[in-house]
């Protein structure tokens, strides 16, 4: 079975489509870099660390893959320019490797974590909410019964759009008055799961980084609070990240995994930028794997990320 036969033609192409923007800035500025060259020599080499540090891959990641490079061109010294796409490929796939889970092609929860509890992180204006909403219709989708928590308590909006996905998907939604404590609702959201025997609770929570001590100190109560219920709980605390802001997104990333203890990622709109290389940056800076990727504005949209597949659509002409 070949490394991409376990998805879906329709997926590939969603895929190819979204990072449509972030393929063809790669393309021309790498041909740009070669032209006229034969070989990897170190002006080809510095032309691609510059390419790949604007398009927010990031100084350290860059470097990395810079280093693997002049290796592989040190080992085998007729290596041509020719075959840059190919070991580029090659190498970030690798780096990618180290920092991801394995990868999967279906939405599914480990076995006996019923309810599976996620807790979902990210400052206002990232596509928190919408990416809670397409992921409780891809679990829905998957055979699983969701249940959404509206823990982001401080803004009205907040709660009033994860009440209309929920109507839109088709799934419960546990609500308090404005104002109310965060950890209440959890903890009302996962007992309510529990009661009617709810595969996927998703909790949202307050999107507020201006101060971090109250962000920790209130993700954490969150976090004790729903443990009472499921003491290892939440299962996934999910961090949603805006790939078009670049360095701010990694910015985010250091000021969330400070406060809270984050094992996995969502990269929204990377189907409206060019620096798509923010996703290879944020995974190997902070260790943390790529979960899902949003590459569009329908529910289907959201996607399971997969490095090979990732790999192969940005560097398909």
């Amino acid at each position: 079975m070949g490394l991409f036969s376990l998805f879906s033609k329709d997926k590939k192409e969603n895929l190819d489509k979204g990072l449509e923007k972030t393929k063809s800035g790669l393309f021309n500025r790498i041909s740009k870099a070669v032209i006229g060259k034969s070989r990897i020599d170190d002006e080809v080499l510095d032309d691609l660390e510059e390419i790949l540090i604007t398009s927010d891959v990031g100084v350290e990641t860059t470097l990395k893959i810079i280093d693997r490079i002049q290796a592989r061109v040190q080992k085998d010294k007729y290596i041509g320019t020719s075959e840059l796409n190919a070991i580029l490929k090659d190498e970030i796939a690798g780096l990618l490797q180290e920092n991801n889970v394995e990868d999967t092609s279906d939405f599914v929860i480990p076995e006996g974590k019923r309810p599976y509890v996620i807790m979902v992180v990210g400052v206002n204006g990232v596509g928190k909410t919408t990416t809670i909403g397409k992921l409780a219709y891809q679990f829905k989708k998957a055979g699983f019964s969701v249940l959404l928590g509206a823990a982001d308590t401080f803004r009205a909006a907040a709660v009033d759009q994860l009440k209309i996905w929920a109507d839109r998907v088709g799934v419960p939604i546990i609500l308090q008055s404005m104002g109310s404590d965060p950890a209440s609702v959890a903890f009302d959201s996962v007992k309510s799961a529990i009661a009617r025997n709810v595969d996927v609770v998703i909790i949202d929570t307050a999107g507020r980084l201006h101060n971090k001590i109250g962000l920790m100190n209130e993700l954490s109560k969150i976090k004790k609070v729903v443990q009472k219920l499921i003491p290892d709980a939440p299962h996934e605390v999910l961090l949603i990240l805006d790939a078009s802001t670049g360095q701010n997104a990694i910015e985010q990333a250091r000021q969330f995994t400070a406060a809270t203890e984050v094992n996995a990622l969502a990269l929204t709109k990377l189907d409206g930028t060019a620096k798509g290389g923010v996703v290879l940056g944020i995974s190997d800076q902070f260790k943390i794997p790529v979960k899902y990727i949003g590459i569009g504005e329908k529910m289907e949209d959201l996607q399971l990320f997969s490095r090979y597949e990732f790999v192969d659509s940005l560097f398909s002409h």
